[in-house]
Order: structure tokens, then C-alpha cells, then sequence
């Protein structure tokens, strides 16, 4: 019979092994448990080991709880081994499955023999430690000298990564200090709120390192990585779908917050009429000469008139702000702004002085 004090934490380990690799190697674990692969990988090795040496101190078991033990073990593996072939993402898992099976055949053989003809347990053991090595060593002489040279790591050029440019107006978040701490605040605003196409902008004010990551696929829409104090993470939301996202700290779990994307607004429009570039006393030269907005409202201005106009911030006749400005816009032509901060702003017309406009942004 097995020695089932050898064969049960055997099972044990290696079910364990085998669900932990799966979890790692399959896309869905990150961060920290990415560096649990090697453990999770020796478990597994662990498992088959003590299952190994409890078939060969007893035999295989024929008992009806052997058989019911199998079979439960059997299910674990086949179930998590099917996901990972068709499930994930990884592009190792085949040459995973190559090994454990280079590995599990020829023990399964050797442990064979040894049971049921211990006379040639050593003579094939040897020959599978011959070939095996001999493979092993042309593997490795052949990537030296076969055309590929998978041996010989390509010299690349470290390029510096390029700052991703913002490609809209930009939201920003604080990292509390000691936010780490249980039941302290940890992102302001926890829920933020934030216009599809803006940016936002995460900082680290404090003094331990913290990560902004997606609990959605374990950061697969976003991740910031470690941030240490005073670091900067940038997240355009272009190509982030309508909706509520939940992130949080890798390092510190508690540390949960929202990120709500809402669909862009339509710009609020404003006409340049037709024969504005003439001066008249109680004309509007901007359709609505003076509008009230919420803060992150886009404005429009479209130029109605058959002449050239500009929209620049500032009081005429020469005192731009710098703030905004059109340049020169023709007939027919659009000029788009985002007003992020509150306040009053006045436009006029380089060309035509006399045309004004007033933005109250609340």
C-alpha cells in the first residue's frame, strides 16, 4: 500500500502548486503576487516530490479512498489546467506545460519500473539523464551558433520614455499623508468625478511609497507602479469608456477609491454674427455677449461673418493676457477653449477692437 503520510500533503502541496502557478502565469495576478511565481513554482515541484517518494515506498494505492483522492485532485488540476490553456493571456503557457510534461513522463516511467521491474529502474534512469542532458546541452550550444543566436541577448538602445503630453484639461488628485494608516483619509476627492478626454493627475504628498491601481483586472486598464513621495502619475481617460472605476493601493489594500468618467459635454456655443466687423453703438459683436458657465465647460465660438476675427483673452486694445487666443480665424471657422477655473474673463477681437466679450465661470 502507499504511504499515505507522504502522498496526502504530496496532493496537497502539489494542487496548491498548480493553482498558484496557473493565478500568475495566467494575467491575473500583479504586483506583489507576481513575485510569488517562484514560490508557487516550488510548491508544486515540493508536492510532486513527496507524492513521488509515497508511490514508491508503498506502490500505487487500489483502496476506494486513494482512488476518491485522485480523483478530486485530478478534477483541481484538469480545471485550472484547462483555464490556463484557453483563458489567459501569457504567452509562456505552452512551454510551461512542455516542461511538466518533459518532467512528469520519465518520472512516471522510472517510479514504474522501480515498483514493477527494479532491474531496469537504473539502466532507463540513466538513459533519460543522458538524454535529457544531451538535449539540455545542444539547447544551449545551438543558440550560440544556429542562425537564430537566441543565446546572445540583442544589444537595444535604452531609449528615455517620452512624457505622454496632456490632451486635455487636467484633474487632479492628492496621496494624503499618512494614508497608509488605517481609517485615514487617503485619496481627495475619494470619488472624483472627471470629464471623458480629460487627464488625470495623481501626487504622492506622502512619505511612503503608494501605487494607483485599477482593482479591474488587477491594473490592466491602469497603473501607476511604485510612487514615491512627490511622484506624478498622468492617466488620459480618451480611451477610457462612460462608467465608474474603482482603484487602489497595491501596497496598502485599504487605500480605495472612485473614479467616475462622464461623456463629454457638447461644447457651449457662441456666434460671431454676420457684419460684426462694423462698428455700431448697442450692437453684440459676440452671441452671447457676456455667458455664465460651470467650471470645465468648453466654449465654442464660431465665426458667422464673411471677414476675418480672433478670440483672445484680454482687454483691447493691446492688453492680451495670453490666456487664450484664436489667432486668426476666417469664415466659418471654430475655436474651441476649456475653462477649468473660476473666475471673469474678458475676450475681444485683435482685428476689431471694439468687439468684446465677457466668460463668468463659476
Amino acid at each position: 500500500m502507499s504511504n499515505w503520510d507522504l502522498m496526502m500533503p504530496g496532493m496537497g502541496l502539489t494542487a496548491i502548486g498548480v493553482a498558484g502557478v496557473t493565478l500568475s502565469y495566467a494575467g491575473i495576478a500583479h504586483t506583489f503576487i507576481d513575485g510569488m511565481h517562484a514560490l508557487t513554482g516550488l510548491t508544486m515541484f515540493m508536492g510532486l516530490i513527496f507524492l513521488a517518494a509515497g508511490i514508491l515506498d508503498g506502490g500505487v494505492s487500489t483502496s476506494n479512498r486513494a482512488k476518491a483522492t485522485t480523483l478530486v485532485i485530478l478534477s483541481i488540476a484538469l480545471g485550472f489546467g484547462m483555464f490556463a490553456l484557453t483563458m489567459n493571456t501569457s504567452n509562456y503557457t505552452i512551454t510551461i506545460a512542455g516542461i511538466l510534461m518533459a518532467i512528469a513522463f520519465p518520472a512516471i516511467i522510472i517510479a514504474y519500473l522501480a515498483m514493477k521491474h527494479p532491474p531496469f529502474a537504473k539502466p532507463i534512469g540513466s538513459i533519460v539523464g543522458i538524454a535529457a542532458a544531451t538535449g539540455i546541452i545542444m539547447w544551449v550550444a545551438l543558440g550560440f551558433v544556429s542562425p537564430d543566436t537566441y543565446m546572445i541577448p540583442e544589444q537595444t538602445a535604452i531609449e528615455e520614455p517620452a512624457e505622454i503630453a496632456s490632451t486635455g484639461p487636467i484633474f487632479a488628485i492628492e496621496i494624503l499623508k499618512d494614508s497608509a494608516v488605517e481609517g485615514n483619509p487617503d485619496y481627495d476627492p475619494d470619488v472624483a468625478i472627471v470629464t471623458q478626454g480629460d487627464t488625470v493627475e495623481w501626487t504622492n504628498a506622502d512619505s511612503v511609497a503608494h501605487t494607483v491601481t485599477s482593482s479591474e483586472g488587477f491594473g490592466e486598464l491602469f497603473d501607476s507602479s511604485t510612487m514615491n513621495q512627490g511622484d506624478v502619475f498622468k492617466l488620459d481617460t480618451t480611451k477610457l469608456e462612460v462608467g465608474k472605476y474603482e482603484y487602489t493601493c497595491s501596497f496598502h489594500p485599504l487605500m480605495v477609491a472612485t473614479l467616475v468618467i462622464e461623456a463629454a459635454k457638447e461644447p457651449t456655443k457662441v456666434v460671431i454674427p454676420e457684419g460684426a466687423a462694423i462698428s455700431e453703438d448697442g450692437k453684440i459683436y459676440y452671441d452671447p455677449e457676456t455667458i455664465d458657465i460651470a467650471s470645465g465647460t468648453t466654449i465654442a465660438w464660431e465665426n458667422a461673418d464673411n471677414t476675418v476675427h480672433t478670440v483672445t483673452s484680454g482687454k483691447p486694445p493691446a492688453d492680451a493676457d495670453g490666456m487664450f487666443d484664436s489667432e486668426m480665424m476666417t469664415a466659418g471657422g471654430i475655436f474651441e477653449y476649456t475653462f477649468t477655473d473660476a473666475g471673469t474673463f474678458d475676450y475681444y477681437c485683435t482685428y476689431h477692437p471694439w468687439m468684446v466679450g465677457t466668460v463668468n465661470v463659476e
